[in-house]
């Protein structure tokens, strides 16, 4: 009888323990098929990339710690990847979804992408790698919701909008690619949208308030983003809890994501919604609608102006971003219990960004290195142990007067370290800045030449953790970042000609005992390409 006993305890504890795992760790499967479509967002019609054939494409809405299976199907002429902006893929370079770390999905065939949106929370995005595909679509919202158990810092609103707004030419994909691949950079936008359209409208209740998640997923345009009559309480920027201050308009650098909270507390009527470009010399400017359902006007006068061009004004707003040190983040624990400034740095990286001209044509550098793509993916070559693919280190950690030249560019670190970037832009246009695979602490903003004496300047207490940063004119931004996510990760202008003609490298983060605790192994479903092709997974 007591080994009756004992044996159904010890089945009702496996079912509870069954049932613990997937209240935690939900698995969520998709399906998506990318292919052409014709859409007519500026007017004339052209062709855009469809999801399921959604233009922009499905909202993906996770909560922490879901694990994803996504089977992407590309039904294009060309090779195809998306990638998760801003998505850790804690352990899982693997599934980064760049070309230099992963084969391109073929035209007929698929991938089954397998993430988990572990320990994170806030608003995010996804959009294509491969070649200029991100210029026509396939682009969409990817969301992650804390958990029930973990509190936010605010009430539930009663409703929650997610806007991708961004910079768009009426010029198809491919006649981009081809000015960029003839040496000529990205011509100035034609207009900007917000959820792919001209004109869009969002309703709410009167006295009622709404999230509105934003992000910027155009080519190169920062722009301020306001809503007429209206406060913008901002309490998330790309998964840190914030410190609620009141704005009157926010600026959104290429790459970005911030969320809202906006009360409905003005006469009933319909109110702009406005999206101008920032530091452009003609300002490109997107409309939409925010309509009270007790609505006794439509819109009307003249569209709310923005900021002038003052990069001081932004620079100072950016500023006054703080993390909210008390608030929870996607675990049960205060964001601001990592003591980030009490940490010795380990090294300092210097990244100046330029535009030379190499073999006569435009290209863009970091440190006087162009990236070129190889044919084998980097993480491959380095399982795979295949030589000639790239070597550590081609990439210098400070900026020298050496000439400019093309280059497969890795540079090496190691699992843990602790890390200062400084991002030196010397040109006068704003620039952007992305890491995948992790977030970090935006310290520091400056006009002008870093120097050791700037770091006096740096906010070691309550500055944000983000995925993605703006370098102002002229200025510099520093960053710390805890390498704590082994792998193979893409460090890029998010400004995707930029990008496209060599403005990124590769941050190979090892360590040499190799540990499923630090990795997982190569995915069974690995697509293999260029040297890698005819290699044995495990």
């Amino acid at each position: 009888m007591g080994r009756e006993v004992l044996l159904s305890l010890l089945s009702v504890l496996a079912f509870w323990s069954v049932w613990v795992v997937k209240a935690e760790d939900a698995y969520k499967y998709y399906t998506w098929t990318v292919t052409y479509g014709t859409a007519s967002p500026l007017g004339p019609s052209q062709q855009v990339i469809l999801i399921n054939g959604q233009f922009p494409g499905p909202r993906l809405d996770t909560v922490t710690n879901d694990n994803i299976i996504l089977n992407l199907i590309n039904k294009l002429d060309q090779p195809f990847l998306l990638t998760w902006n801003g998505i850790k893929q804690r352990k899982n370079s693997w599934q980064d979804g760049m070309l230099g770390t992963n084969c391109a999905i073929p035209p007929n065939s698929n991938y089954t992408y397998k993430f988990q949106t572990k320990d994170q929370i806030g608003s995010y995005t996804y959009f294509p790698s491969t070649l200029m595909h991100r210029a026509a679509g396939g682009f969409g919202v990817l969301n992650i919701y804390a958990r029930s158990v973990i509190p936010v810092p605010y009430a539930k609103p009663a409703g929650d909008f997610s806007l991708l707004i961004g910079d768009w030419y009426k010029s198809n994909h491919k006649a981009l690619q081809q000015v960029l691949d003839s040496g000529k950079p990205l011509p100035f936008p034609d207009g900007i949208l917000i959820n792919g359209q001209s004109r869009s409208s969002f309703s709410g209740d009167q006295g009622k308030t709404y999230m509105f998640r934003v992000s910027n997923l155009g080519l190169s345009t920062s722009f301020n983003f306001r809503i007429q009559g209206h406060k913008l309480k901002l309490v998330e920027v790309e998964g840190s809890h914030v410190l609620q201050n009141m704005y009157d308009s926010l600026d959104v650098h290429v790459g970005q994501s911030v969320t809202v909270l906006v009360t409905l507390d003005q006469s009933p009527k319909d109110y702009y919604i406005v999206a101008s470009t920032r530091f452009t010399k003609t300002v490109l400017t997107a409309i939409a609608v925010l309509h009270y359902t007790n609505s006794r006007a439509a819109i009307s006068g003249p569209v709310p102006s923005g900021p002038t061009d003052d990069i001081a004004w932004s620079m100072d707003q950016a500023r006054s971003y703080r993390w909210n040190l008390t608030s929870n983040a996607a675990r049960p624990n205060p964001q601001g219990s990592f003591h980030y400034g009490k940490i010795t740095t380990s090294r300092t990286i210097v990244l100046a960004n330029s535009a030379p001209i190499i073999n006569g044509k435009q290209r863009y550098a970091i440190n006087g290195n162009s990236f070129i793509n190889s044919d084998t993916p980097l993480k491959l070559a380095d399982y795979f142990n295949i030589p000639g693919v790239f070597s550590i280190n081609s990439i210098q950690t400070a900026p020298s007067d050496s000439s400019n030249k093309l280059a497969t560019s890795v540079m090496g670190a190691s699992l843990h370290e602790f890390i200062e970037v400084v991002f030196q832009n010397n040109e006068d246009t704003i620039q952007s800045w992305h890491l995948d695979g992790y977030d970090f602490w935006v310290v520091g903003f400056g006009t002008g030449q870093w120097t050791q004496a700037s770091r006096k300047a740096y906010n070691l207490v309550d500055a944000l953790t983000r995925h993605t940063t703006q370098v102002y004119p002229k200025s510099w931004t520093a960053i710390l970042v805890s390498l704590d996510n082994q792998g193979m990760w893409n460090l890029r202008s998010a400004m995707w000609g930029r990008q496209y003609l060599g403005q990124q490298f590769y941050l190979r983060v090892y360590n040499p005992t190799p540990s499923l605790a630090n990795e997982y192994d190569i995915p069974n479903n690995a697509l293999l390409c260029g040297k890698a092709v005819g290699r044995r997974h495990p």
